[in-house]
């Protein structure tokens, strides 16, 4: 069995190979962007035909798909993972809660911008007053909520290893979606997903 690939080190390669073959030979690089769109859509739609056919003869396999961090990122890629970005999220933080709780800390989403896509979360408690204790815990909750959420781009963080001064880190990129083009947008609500 082949090792998995990791998505976001796979997305950034294709990325790169993308601007490098653009900047080199723009007819060879509209080509491989059609080839690559049409390659796109046909995982796609094969993807939604096995969300389709997993729903009909086993619902449980679809939480497993879509919590395994490779076929759950293509899901989101493809638009069609089954849970929304809060869901996804606050989900991500329910596992990272007993490490905090451990470290006497908590987390707790304040907001989240689907059209962002932005997460914004609020540390809490003490970490036993260390602080590289802290910065540690900020990076666990950082790596949950990208294995659940591959699209957030940008994480404010309030808290704790701030000392209560809100940062924001980018910790994510667009997925690759067909070569560089987007989808069709889909409507984002004109507010923000407020919680807690």
């Amino acid at each position: 069995m082949a090792a998995q690939p990791n998505p976001r080190e796979a997305g950034e390669r294709i990325e790169y190979l993308l601007g490098e073959l653009s900047a080199a030979d723009p007819a060879i690089y509209a080509m491989v962007e059609d080839v690559l769109g049409l390659v796109t859509d046909l995982y796609g739609a094969g993807l939604a035909r096995v969300l389709e056919i997993s729903g009909r003869t086993s619902p449980a396999t679809i939480d497993a798909l879509a919590s395994d961090e490779l076929v759950g990122s293509l899901l989101v890629v493809h638009d069609l993972h089954p849970y929304g970005l809060v869901e996804r999220v606050e989900s991500a933080l329910e596992k990272v809660r007993p490490l905090l709780a451990r470290h006497g800390g908590d987390v707790e989403l304040v907001r989240v911008d689907p059209c962002a896509p932005a997460v914004s979360i609020r540390l809490i408690g003490s970490c036993d007053g260390c602080p590289s204790s802290a910065i540690t815990l900020e990076s666990a909750v950082q790596r949950a909520i990208l294995e659940a959420a591959p699209e957030v781009e940008r994480l404010e963080v309030e808290g704790s290893a701030t000392n209560g001064i809100e940062v924001a880190v980018q910790i994510g990129s667009k997925p690759p979606l067909r070569s560089g083009t987007q989808p069709a947008p889909r409507p984002c609500p004109a507010d923000l997903v407020e919680t807690g």
